[in-house]
Protein backbone atom coordinates (compact mmCIF):
# COMPACT_ATOMS: atom_id res chain seq x y z
CA UNK A 1 0.00 0.00 0.00
CA UNK A 2 2.79 2.49 0.26
CA UNK A 3 3.32 2.43 -3.67
CA UNK A 4 -0.68 3.26 -3.60
CA UNK A 5 -0.39 6.02 -1.19
CA UNK A 6 2.36 7.80 -2.70
CA UNK A 7 0.63 7.51 -6.05
CA UNK A 8 -2.47 9.02 -4.16
CA UNK A 9 -0.40 11.52 -2.66
CA UNK A 10 1.20 12.79 -5.85
CA UNK A 11 -2.71 13.38 -7.61
CA UNK A 12 -3.83 15.22 -4.33
CA UNK A 13 -1.38 17.33 -5.29
CA UNK A 14 -1.71 17.93 -9.02
CA UNK A 15 -5.86 17.86 -8.62
CA UNK A 16 -5.04 20.34 -5.71
CA UNK A 17 -2.82 22.67 -7.60
CA UNK A 18 -5.87 23.03 -10.36
CA UNK A 19 -8.49 23.22 -7.86
CA UNK A 20 -6.69 26.57 -7.00
CA UNK A 21 -6.41 27.80 -10.36
CA UNK A 22 -9.91 26.79 -10.96
CA UNK A 23 -8.32 25.46 -14.19
CA UNK A 24 -10.07 22.36 -16.11
CA UNK A 25 -8.14 19.01 -16.46
CA UNK A 26 -8.60 15.42 -18.14
CA UNK A 27 -7.41 11.87 -16.76
CA UNK A 28 -5.09 9.91 -18.64
CA UNK A 29 -5.07 6.56 -18.32
CA UNK A 30 -2.61 5.30 -20.61
CA UNK A 31 -4.94 3.33 -23.24
CA UNK A 32 -9.02 4.09 -23.76
CA UNK A 33 -12.20 1.55 -24.95
CA UNK A 34 -13.83 5.00 -25.65
CA UNK A 35 -14.67 6.14 -28.99
CA UNK A 36 -14.88 9.76 -28.02
CA UNK A 37 -12.28 12.01 -28.69
CA UNK A 38 -10.62 13.63 -25.19
CA UNK A 39 -7.86 16.87 -25.63
CA UNK A 40 -5.39 15.84 -23.39
CA UNK A 41 -2.05 17.83 -23.32
CA UNK A 42 0.86 17.54 -20.05
CA UNK A 43 -0.91 21.17 -18.57
CA UNK A 44 -4.42 19.73 -18.49
CA UNK A 45 -3.80 16.14 -17.43
CA UNK A 46 -3.78 14.21 -14.52
CA UNK A 47 -1.51 10.71 -14.93
CA UNK A 48 -3.51 7.68 -13.35
CA UNK A 49 -1.66 5.15 -15.82
CA UNK A 50 0.54 3.82 -12.63
CA UNK A 51 -2.72 2.90 -10.94
CA UNK A 52 -2.67 -0.64 -12.21
CA UNK A 53 -2.32 -3.05 -9.09
CA UNK A 54 -4.57 -5.94 -7.73
CA UNK A 55 -4.06 -4.78 -4.15
CA UNK A 56 -6.14 -7.57 -2.52
CA UNK A 57 -8.18 -10.74 -3.05
CA UNK A 58 -10.46 -11.84 -0.09
CA UNK A 59 -11.30 -15.35 0.18
CA UNK A 60 -13.53 -15.04 3.14
CA UNK A 61 -15.74 -12.17 2.09
CA UNK A 62 -15.16 -12.67 -1.82
CA UNK A 63 -14.22 -9.04 -2.79
CA UNK A 64 -10.95 -7.73 -4.80
CA UNK A 65 -9.42 -4.37 -3.65
CA UNK A 66 -8.18 -2.71 -6.70
CA UNK A 67 -6.56 0.47 -8.27
CA UNK A 68 -8.78 1.78 -11.17
CA UNK A 69 -6.10 1.35 -14.02
CA UNK A 70 -6.93 -2.32 -13.86
CA UNK A 71 -7.62 -4.07 -17.16
CA UNK A 72 -10.12 -6.64 -16.80
CA UNK A 73 -7.84 -9.47 -18.13
CA UNK A 74 -5.97 -8.87 -15.16
CA UNK A 75 -8.49 -8.76 -12.52
CA UNK A 76 -9.91 -12.14 -13.82
CA UNK A 77 -6.51 -13.51 -13.40
CA UNK A 78 -5.78 -12.38 -10.13
CA UNK A 79 -9.49 -13.52 -9.18
CA UNK A 80 -9.58 -17.16 -10.94
CA UNK A 81 -5.94 -17.81 -8.66
CA UNK A 82 -8.50 -17.49 -6.24
CA UNK A 83 -11.35 -19.67 -7.53
CA UNK A 84 -13.00 -16.56 -7.67
CA UNK A 85 -14.65 -14.54 -10.55
CA UNK A 86 -16.38 -10.77 -10.73
CA UNK A 87 -20.27 -10.42 -10.65
CA UNK A 88 -19.70 -8.66 -13.94
CA UNK A 89 -16.78 -8.49 -16.11
CA UNK A 90 -16.83 -6.17 -19.04
CA UNK A 91 -16.39 -8.04 -22.29
CA UNK A 92 -13.23 -6.78 -23.59
CA UNK A 93 -10.26 -7.77 -21.84
CA UNK A 94 -8.66 -3.98 -22.08
CA UNK A 95 -11.35 -2.19 -20.44
CA UNK A 96 -10.73 -0.88 -16.77
CA UNK A 97 -11.74 -0.89 -13.27
CA UNK A 98 -12.16 2.20 -13.14
CA UNK A 99 -13.91 3.10 -16.32
CA UNK A 100 -16.28 0.59 -15.73
CA UNK A 101 -17.38 2.37 -12.76
CA UNK A 102 -17.49 5.76 -14.40
CA UNK A 103 -18.63 4.89 -17.51
CA UNK A 104 -21.78 2.80 -16.98
CA UNK A 105 -20.62 -0.37 -18.22
CA UNK A 106 -23.47 -3.32 -18.30
CA UNK A 107 -22.54 -6.59 -19.45
CA UNK A 108 -24.32 -10.39 -19.99
CA UNK A 109 -24.56 -10.97 -16.27
CA UNK A 110 -25.96 -6.84 -15.79
CA UNK A 111 -29.89 -8.60 -15.65
CA UNK A 112 -28.65 -10.35 -12.20
CA UNK A 113 -26.30 -7.76 -10.68
CA UNK A 114 -26.93 -4.54 -13.02
CA UNK A 115 -24.05 -2.22 -14.20
CA UNK A 116 -20.50 -3.33 -13.03
CA UNK A 117 -21.21 -0.25 -10.59
CA UNK A 118 -23.66 -1.86 -8.82
CA UNK A 119 -20.72 -4.31 -7.90
CA UNK A 120 -18.75 -1.83 -6.26
CA UNK A 121 -18.81 -2.28 -2.06
CA UNK A 122 -16.62 1.21 -1.87
CA UNK A 123 -14.22 3.95 -3.44
CA UNK A 124 -11.83 5.44 -2.54
CA UNK A 125 -11.88 9.34 -4.43
CA UNK A 126 -9.50 12.54 -4.74
CA UNK A 127 -12.25 14.68 -4.49
CA UNK A 128 -11.72 17.97 -7.02
CA UNK A 129 -10.50 20.20 -4.24
CA UNK A 130 -7.37 17.77 -3.96
CA UNK A 131 -8.83 15.58 -0.66
CA UNK A 132 -9.02 12.19 -0.74
CA UNK A 133 -12.24 10.52 0.85
CA UNK A 134 -13.73 7.22 1.04
CA UNK A 135 -17.34 6.60 -0.36
CA UNK A 136 -19.56 3.43 -0.23
CA UNK A 137 -23.40 2.97 -0.66
CA UNK A 138 -23.68 3.82 3.55
CA UNK A 139 -20.82 6.07 4.00
CA UNK A 140 -20.90 9.44 2.00
CA UNK A 141 -23.41 7.57 -0.25
CA UNK A 142 -23.83 10.98 -2.36
CA UNK A 143 -20.26 10.72 -3.41
CA UNK A 144 -20.51 6.92 -4.49
CA UNK A 145 -23.32 6.88 -6.54
CA UNK A 146 -22.00 10.59 -7.78
CA UNK A 147 -19.15 9.47 -8.72
CA UNK A 148 -20.54 6.35 -10.72
CA UNK A 149 -21.02 7.27 -14.26
CA UNK A 150 -19.68 10.21 -13.87
CA UNK A 151 -16.94 10.28 -16.20
CA UNK A 152 -14.54 11.40 -13.57
CA UNK A 153 -16.02 14.96 -13.52
CA UNK A 154 -16.77 14.56 -9.72
CA UNK A 155 -13.07 13.50 -8.99
CA UNK A 156 -10.66 10.67 -9.39
CA UNK A 157 -10.64 7.27 -8.53
CA UNK A 158 -8.45 5.98 -7.12
CA UNK A 159 -8.96 2.42 -5.30
CA UNK A 160 -12.18 0.26 -5.55
CA UNK A 161 -13.86 -2.60 -3.83
CA UNK A 162 -15.34 -5.11 -6.36
CA UNK A 163 -17.36 -7.88 -5.33
CA UNK A 164 -16.74 -11.60 -6.32
CA UNK A 165 -18.20 -15.19 -6.84
CA UNK A 166 -16.93 -18.68 -7.25
CA UNK A 167 -16.15 -19.49 -10.35
CA UNK A 168 -16.23 -22.39 -12.36
CA UNK A 169 -13.89 -23.87 -15.49
CA UNK A 170 -17.24 -23.66 -17.92
CA UNK A 171 -19.99 -21.84 -19.10
CA UNK A 172 -23.00 -23.98 -20.46
CA UNK A 173 -24.05 -21.90 -23.20
CA UNK A 174 -27.93 -22.25 -24.89
CA UNK A 175 -28.64 -20.97 -28.01
CA UNK A 176 -32.76 -19.87 -28.53
CA UNK A 177 -33.22 -18.89 -32.22
CA UNK A 178 -36.37 -16.29 -32.39
CA UNK A 179 -37.96 -15.34 -35.20
CA UNK A 180 -38.75 -12.21 -34.25
CA UNK A 181 -38.36 -9.37 -31.95
CA UNK A 182 -41.73 -10.65 -29.48
CA UNK A 183 -40.46 -13.78 -29.25
CA UNK A 184 -37.13 -13.14 -28.47
CA UNK A 185 -38.67 -10.91 -25.73
CA UNK A 186 -40.30 -13.51 -24.28
CA UNK A 187 -37.40 -15.89 -23.79
CA UNK A 188 -35.34 -13.19 -22.18
CA UNK A 189 -37.65 -12.44 -19.77
CA UNK A 190 -38.39 -16.55 -19.15
CA UNK A 191 -34.42 -16.60 -19.10
CA UNK A 192 -34.25 -14.01 -16.33
CA UNK A 193 -37.24 -15.39 -14.22
CA UNK A 194 -34.59 -18.53 -14.15
CA UNK A 195 -32.28 -18.21 -11.03
CA UNK A 196 -29.86 -20.74 -12.54
CA UNK A 197 -28.85 -18.59 -15.61
CA UNK A 198 -26.01 -16.48 -14.97
CA UNK A 199 -25.52 -15.04 -18.44
CA UNK A 200 -27.59 -13.60 -20.70
CA UNK A 201 -27.72 -11.66 -24.32
CA UNK A 202 -28.22 -11.59 -27.99
CA UNK A 203 -27.95 -10.94 -31.03
CA UNK A 204 -29.92 -10.08 -34.25
CA UNK A 205 -28.59 -11.05 -37.45
CA UNK A 206 -31.96 -9.92 -39.17
CA UNK A 207 -35.28 -8.76 -38.19
CA UNK A 208 -36.28 -12.45 -39.04
CA UNK A 209 -33.17 -13.99 -37.08
CA UNK A 210 -31.92 -13.35 -33.48
CA UNK A 211 -30.79 -15.62 -31.05
CA UNK A 212 -30.49 -14.87 -26.67
CA UNK A 213 -27.30 -16.58 -25.61
CA UNK A 214 -28.26 -17.87 -21.85
CA UNK A 215 -25.26 -19.22 -19.66
CA UNK A 216 -25.10 -21.11 -16.75
CA UNK A 217 -21.70 -21.67 -14.49
CA UNK A 218 -20.73 -25.56 -14.27
CA UNK A 219 -17.45 -27.41 -13.41
CA UNK A 220 -18.88 -30.24 -15.14
CA UNK A 221 -18.93 -31.55 -18.77
CA UNK A 222 -21.16 -34.17 -19.65
CA UNK A 223 -20.23 -37.46 -21.25
CA UNK A 224 -19.04 -37.11 -25.12
CA UNK A 225 -19.14 -32.73 -24.97
CA UNK A 226 -17.05 -30.98 -26.90
CA UNK A 227 -15.42 -27.43 -25.79
CA UNK A 228 -16.00 -24.69 -27.95
CA UNK A 229 -13.13 -21.71 -27.48
CA UNK A 230 -13.67 -18.57 -28.79
CA UNK A 231 -9.72 -16.69 -27.75
CA UNK A 232 -7.07 -18.44 -30.15
CA UNK A 233 -5.74 -17.29 -33.27
CA UNK A 234 -7.36 -20.43 -34.54
CA UNK A 235 -10.87 -20.22 -33.34
CA UNK A 236 -13.75 -19.00 -35.04
CA UNK A 237 -15.50 -15.47 -34.43
CA UNK A 238 -18.01 -15.70 -31.52
CA UNK A 239 -20.67 -13.84 -33.66
CA UNK A 240 -19.68 -16.01 -36.67
CA UNK A 241 -19.81 -19.46 -34.85
CA UNK A 242 -23.24 -18.69 -33.12
CA UNK A 243 -24.75 -17.69 -36.93
CA UNK A 244 -23.26 -20.64 -38.75
CA UNK A 245 -24.61 -23.25 -35.94
CA UNK A 246 -28.29 -21.80 -36.28
CA UNK A 247 -28.09 -21.77 -39.84
CA UNK A 248 -27.29 -25.14 -39.62
CA UNK A 249 -30.26 -25.85 -37.28
CA UNK A 250 -33.37 -23.71 -38.78
CA UNK A 251 -33.82 -26.71 -41.28
CA UNK A 252 -35.19 -29.07 -38.21
CA UNK A 253 -37.16 -25.95 -36.48
CA UNK A 254 -40.01 -24.35 -37.40
CA UNK A 255 -41.97 -21.32 -35.60
CA UNK A 256 -44.14 -24.11 -33.86
CA UNK A 257 -41.98 -25.96 -32.41
CA UNK A 258 -41.20 -25.15 -28.21
CA UNK A 259 -38.14 -23.07 -27.65
CA UNK A 260 -36.38 -26.07 -25.87
CA UNK A 261 -36.46 -27.92 -29.13
CA UNK A 262 -34.93 -25.60 -31.04
CA UNK A 263 -32.09 -24.70 -28.75
CA UNK A 264 -28.49 -26.04 -29.07
CA UNK A 265 -26.43 -25.89 -25.92
CA UNK A 266 -22.38 -25.94 -26.36
CA UNK A 267 -19.89 -25.74 -23.29
CA UNK A 268 -17.42 -22.91 -23.69
CA UNK A 269 -14.38 -22.30 -21.21
CA UNK A 270 -15.41 -19.57 -18.39
CA UNK A 271 -12.74 -16.84 -19.97
CA UNK A 272 -13.64 -17.93 -23.28
CA UNK A 273 -16.87 -16.74 -22.98
CA UNK A 274 -16.75 -13.88 -20.79
CA UNK A 275 -14.08 -12.64 -23.46
CA UNK A 276 -16.04 -14.07 -26.19
CA UNK A 277 -16.06 -10.72 -28.49
CA UNK A 278 -12.86 -9.61 -27.80
CA UNK A 279 -11.88 -11.07 -31.60
CA UNK A 280 -14.00 -8.53 -33.64
CA UNK A 281 -14.79 -6.36 -31.12
CA UNK A 282 -18.36 -7.78 -31.42
CA UNK A 283 -17.97 -8.07 -35.13
CA UNK A 284 -17.11 -3.89 -35.68
CA UNK A 285 -13.84 -5.90 -36.89
CA UNK A 286 -15.32 -7.48 -39.82
CA UNK A 287 -15.51 -3.49 -41.33
CA UNK A 288 -12.21 -3.19 -41.24
CA UNK A 289 -11.32 -6.33 -44.12
CA UNK A 290 -14.09 -3.95 -45.75
CA UNK A 291 -12.77 -1.04 -45.92
CA UNK A 292 -9.00 -2.37 -46.54
CA UNK A 293 -10.97 -4.91 -49.25
CA UNK A 294 -9.42 -7.76 -47.42
CA UNK A 295 -11.36 -11.18 -47.77
CA UNK A 296 -13.01 -12.21 -44.30
CA UNK A 297 -12.33 -15.77 -43.92
CA UNK A 298 -10.76 -18.57 -41.43
CA UNK A 299 -6.94 -18.19 -43.21
CA UNK A 300 -7.32 -13.90 -42.91
CA UNK A 301 -8.63 -13.87 -39.60
CA UNK A 302 -6.10 -16.09 -38.44
CA UNK A 303 -2.99 -14.44 -40.19
CA UNK A 304 -4.45 -10.96 -39.05
CA UNK A 305 -5.44 -12.20 -35.38
CA UNK A 306 -2.90 -9.22 -33.09
CA UNK A 307 -4.57 -7.06 -35.08
CA UNK A 308 -8.61 -7.42 -34.63
CA UNK A 309 -8.69 -7.66 -30.89
CA UNK A 310 -10.28 -4.20 -29.29
CA UNK A 311 -6.85 -3.41 -27.48
CA UNK A 312 -5.62 -2.68 -30.96
CA UNK A 313 -9.18 -1.67 -32.52
CA UNK A 314 -10.04 1.33 -30.51
CA UNK A 315 -6.58 2.55 -30.50
CA UNK A 316 -6.43 2.26 -34.58
CA UNK A 317 -10.12 4.29 -34.52
CA UNK A 318 -8.96 7.31 -32.65
CA UNK A 319 -5.89 7.53 -34.46
CA UNK A 320 -7.14 7.29 -37.94
CA UNK A 321 -10.66 9.08 -37.01
CA UNK A 322 -12.79 6.06 -38.49
CA UNK A 323 -14.55 6.79 -35.02
CA UNK A 324 -16.01 10.00 -36.70
CA UNK A 325 -17.36 7.55 -39.64
CA UNK A 326 -18.93 4.71 -38.14
CA UNK A 327 -22.45 5.06 -35.80
CA UNK A 328 -20.94 3.39 -32.99
CA UNK A 329 -24.14 4.05 -30.06
CA UNK A 330 -25.25 1.77 -27.26
CA UNK A 331 -28.97 2.80 -26.49
CA UNK A 332 -31.63 1.06 -23.66
CA UNK A 333 -35.19 0.87 -24.07
CA UNK A 334 -38.10 -0.02 -21.83
CA UNK A 335 -38.92 -4.01 -22.62
CA UNK A 336 -42.19 -2.91 -24.50
CA UNK A 337 -40.60 -0.64 -26.97
CA UNK A 338 -37.79 -2.97 -28.30
CA UNK A 339 -39.90 -4.38 -30.78
CA UNK A 340 -40.93 -0.73 -32.68
CA UNK A 341 -37.81 -0.16 -32.16
CA UNK A 342 -36.03 -2.85 -33.39
CA UNK A 343 -38.07 -2.23 -37.02
CA UNK A 344 -37.12 1.44 -36.64
CA UNK A 345 -33.77 0.33 -37.17
CA UNK A 346 -34.20 -1.79 -39.59
CA UNK A 347 -35.91 0.75 -41.58
CA UNK A 348 -33.99 3.57 -41.32
CA UNK A 349 -30.60 1.88 -41.10
CA UNK A 350 -30.26 -1.82 -41.78
CA UNK A 351 -27.51 -2.17 -39.56
CA UNK A 352 -26.69 -6.09 -38.32
CA UNK A 353 -26.12 -7.82 -36.68
CA UNK A 354 -26.86 -5.93 -33.43
CA UNK A 355 -26.41 -6.75 -30.29
CA UNK A 356 -29.09 -7.35 -26.88
CA UNK A 357 -28.06 -7.17 -23.78
CA UNK A 358 -30.79 -7.18 -20.84
CA UNK A 359 -30.01 -4.74 -18.37
CA UNK A 360 -31.04 -4.57 -14.29
CA UNK A 361 -31.02 -0.46 -14.15
CA UNK A 362 -32.27 -0.04 -10.79
CA UNK A 363 -29.86 1.26 -8.39
CA UNK A 364 -29.70 -0.42 -5.14
CA UNK A 365 -33.17 -1.72 -5.05
CA UNK A 366 -34.17 2.07 -5.33
CA UNK A 367 -33.13 2.88 -2.30
CA UNK A 368 -33.62 7.25 -1.60
CA UNK A 369 -29.87 7.01 -0.75
CA UNK A 370 -29.03 6.07 -4.37
CA UNK A 371 -31.26 9.02 -5.60
CA UNK A 372 -27.72 11.15 -6.61
CA UNK A 373 -26.04 12.64 -9.93
CA UNK A 374 -25.97 12.12 -13.37
CA UNK A 375 -28.44 8.95 -12.93
CA UNK A 376 -30.54 9.81 -10.29
CA UNK A 377 -33.30 8.74 -11.18
CA UNK A 378 -32.19 5.27 -11.81
CA UNK A 379 -33.01 4.43 -7.94
CA UNK A 380 -36.68 5.94 -8.62
CA UNK A 381 -38.91 3.23 -9.19
CA UNK A 382 -41.32 6.35 -10.32
CA UNK A 383 -39.05 7.43 -12.80
CA UNK A 384 -37.54 4.18 -14.53
CA UNK A 385 -38.12 0.60 -15.17
CA UNK A 386 -36.25 -2.03 -13.52
CA UNK A 387 -35.25 -4.08 -16.67
CA UNK A 388 -33.82 -2.13 -19.97
CA UNK A 389 -33.30 -3.84 -23.03
CA UNK A 390 -29.75 -2.30 -24.52
CA UNK A 391 -29.81 -2.28 -28.07
CA UNK A 392 -25.64 -2.47 -29.59
CA UNK A 393 -26.04 -0.45 -32.64
CA UNK A 394 -22.38 -0.53 -34.60
CA UNK A 395 -21.45 0.39 -38.03
CA UNK A 396 -20.97 2.39 -40.93
CA UNK A 397 -22.95 5.58 -41.15
CA UNK A 398 -22.61 8.12 -44.45
CA UNK A 399 -19.57 9.32 -45.61
CA UNK A 400 -21.17 12.65 -45.83
CA UNK A 401 -20.45 14.58 -42.52
CA UNK A 402 -24.17 16.11 -42.38
CA UNK A 403 -25.94 13.25 -43.21
CA UNK A 404 -23.58 11.02 -41.04
CA UNK A 405 -24.64 13.73 -37.98
CA UNK A 406 -28.33 13.92 -38.92
CA UNK A 407 -28.14 9.92 -39.03
CA UNK A 408 -26.83 9.60 -34.88
CA UNK A 409 -29.98 12.81 -34.37
CA UNK A 410 -32.21 10.77 -35.39
CA UNK A 411 -31.31 7.85 -33.22
CA UNK A 412 -30.81 10.19 -30.07
CA UNK A 413 -34.34 11.51 -30.96
CA UNK A 414 -36.09 7.95 -31.04
CA UNK A 415 -34.73 6.96 -28.06
CA UNK A 416 -36.19 9.97 -26.44
CA UNK A 417 -39.35 9.70 -27.66
CA UNK A 418 -39.75 5.96 -26.62
CA UNK A 419 -38.46 6.55 -23.18
CA UNK A 420 -34.94 4.83 -23.76
CA UNK A 421 -31.60 6.33 -22.79
CA UNK A 422 -27.91 6.13 -24.65
CA UNK A 423 -24.99 5.63 -22.93
CA UNK A 424 -22.65 8.05 -22.82
CA UNK A 425 -18.71 6.45 -23.70
CA UNK A 426 -19.55 7.35 -27.62
CA UNK A 427 -20.39 10.55 -29.25
CA UNK A 428 -23.16 12.36 -28.70
CA UNK A 429 -24.70 14.87 -30.21
CA UNK A 430 -27.75 16.69 -28.22
CA UNK A 431 -27.98 20.09 -28.07
CA UNK A 432 -27.28 21.29 -24.11
CA UNK A 433 -31.16 21.65 -23.87
CA UNK A 434 -32.00 18.28 -24.68
CA UNK A 435 -29.40 16.65 -23.18
CA UNK A 436 -30.44 17.83 -19.68
CA UNK A 437 -33.88 17.36 -20.60
CA UNK A 438 -32.73 13.77 -20.27
CA UNK A 439 -30.34 13.75 -17.99
CA UNK A 440 -30.36 15.04 -13.86
CA UNK A 441 -29.12 18.35 -14.13
CA UNK A 442 -30.14 19.24 -10.84
CA UNK A 443 -28.75 16.19 -8.98
CA UNK A 444 -25.66 16.21 -11.10
CA UNK A 445 -24.73 20.14 -10.32
CA UNK A 446 -25.83 20.10 -6.92
CA UNK A 447 -23.40 17.49 -5.91
CA UNK A 448 -20.56 19.04 -8.16
CA UNK A 449 -21.05 22.22 -6.60
CA UNK A 450 -21.01 20.79 -3.08
CA UNK A 451 -17.39 18.70 -3.63
CA UNK A 452 -16.00 21.51 -5.38
CA UNK A 453 -16.31 20.66 -8.59
CA UNK A 454 -17.84 23.32 -10.77
CA UNK A 455 -14.97 23.93 -12.56
CA UNK A 456 -14.23 20.58 -14.03
CA UNK A 457 -15.65 19.87 -17.42
CA UNK A 458 -19.08 18.61 -16.95
CA UNK A 459 -20.76 15.35 -18.81
CA UNK A 460 -21.89 17.31 -21.39
CA UNK A 461 -19.25 19.03 -22.42
CA UNK A 462 -16.97 15.44 -22.35
CA UNK A 463 -19.48 13.78 -24.25
CA UNK A 464 -21.05 16.21 -26.87
CA UNK A 465 -19.69 16.78 -30.76
CA UNK A 466 -19.22 19.89 -31.52
CA UNK A 467 -20.18 20.40 -34.77
CA UNK A 468 -20.22 24.40 -34.90
CA UNK A 469 -16.34 23.64 -33.52
CA UNK A 470 -15.73 20.94 -36.44
CA UNK A 471 -16.96 23.25 -39.11
CA UNK A 472 -15.24 26.93 -38.16
CA UNK A 473 -12.16 24.99 -37.72
CA UNK A 474 -12.24 23.56 -41.15
CA UNK A 475 -13.09 27.36 -42.27
CA UNK A 476 -10.53 29.20 -41.13
CA UNK A 477 -7.93 26.87 -40.15
CA UNK A 478 -6.01 25.19 -43.53
CA UNK A 479 -3.80 23.09 -41.24
CA UNK A 480 -7.47 21.47 -40.09
CA UNK A 481 -8.71 21.54 -43.97
CA UNK A 482 -5.63 19.40 -44.97
CA UNK A 483 -6.17 17.34 -42.15
CA UNK A 484 -10.26 16.95 -43.21
CA UNK A 485 -8.90 15.99 -46.79
CA UNK A 486 -6.27 13.57 -45.19
CA UNK A 487 -9.01 11.76 -43.64
CA UNK A 488 -11.22 11.43 -46.84
CA UNK A 489 -8.90 9.94 -49.01
CA UNK A 490 -8.41 6.08 -49.09
CA UNK A 491 -7.10 4.22 -47.29
CA UNK A 492 -4.74 6.89 -45.43
CA UNK A 493 -6.54 7.23 -42.60
CA UNK A 494 -7.05 3.07 -42.36
CA UNK A 495 -3.60 2.74 -42.66
CA UNK A 496 -2.43 5.87 -40.51
CA UNK A 497 -4.55 4.12 -37.74
CA UNK A 498 -2.76 0.77 -37.84
CA UNK A 499 0.58 2.40 -37.90
CA UNK A 500 -0.30 4.08 -34.77
CA UNK A 501 -1.87 1.31 -33.07
CA UNK A 502 1.39 -0.95 -33.87
CA UNK A 503 3.93 2.13 -33.04
CA UNK A 504 2.14 3.28 -29.86
CA UNK A 505 2.63 -0.47 -28.39
CA UNK A 506 -0.86 -1.89 -28.72
CA UNK A 507 0.39 -4.57 -30.99
CA UNK A 508 2.63 -5.77 -28.02
CA UNK A 509 0.09 -4.92 -25.47
CA UNK A 510 -2.12 -7.39 -27.27
CA UNK A 511 0.86 -10.24 -27.56
CA UNK A 512 0.84 -9.82 -24.09
CA UNK A 513 -2.95 -10.08 -23.31
CA UNK A 514 -3.36 -13.26 -25.61
CA UNK A 515 -0.41 -14.48 -23.26
CA UNK A 516 -2.27 -13.90 -20.65
CA UNK A 517 -5.26 -14.99 -21.68
CA UNK A 518 -4.10 -18.37 -22.37
CA UNK A 519 -2.57 -18.99 -19.13
CA UNK A 520 -5.63 -18.29 -17.60
CA UNK A 521 -7.13 -21.11 -19.72
CA UNK A 522 -3.98 -23.45 -19.11
CA UNK A 523 -4.31 -22.89 -14.96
Amino acid sequence: MEAHNAAVAAIEASVRSFSELQQLFRLYHGSTNSTRDSPRYPDNTVDISKLNHVLCIDIESKTATVEPNVPMDALLKATLERDLVPLVVMEFPGITVGGGFSGTSGESSSFRYGFFDGTVNWIEIVLANGTTTRASRTEKPDVFWGAASSFGTLGVVTMLEVRLREATKYVELTYYPALDMVEAMKIIEAETANPTVDYLDGIIFAQDSIVICSGRLTSSLPAGSAVQQFTRRSDPWFYVHVQKLIARSTTTGTSGASRESRAITEHVPLVDYLFRYDRGGFWVGRYAFRYFVTPFNRITCFLLDRFIHTRVMYHALHASGQSRMYIIQDVALPYDAAPEFSEWLDDTFGLYPLWLCPLRQRRDNGRPEARHGLYANLADPAASPEFMMNFGVWGPGSKNRNEFIRQNRLLEQKVDALGGRKWLYAHAYYTKEEFWSIYDQKAYDTLRAKYGASYLPSVYNKVKVDIEAEERAIQTSWIAWLLWLFWSIWPLSGLYGVYKAWRGGEYMLQKESSASIQALKED
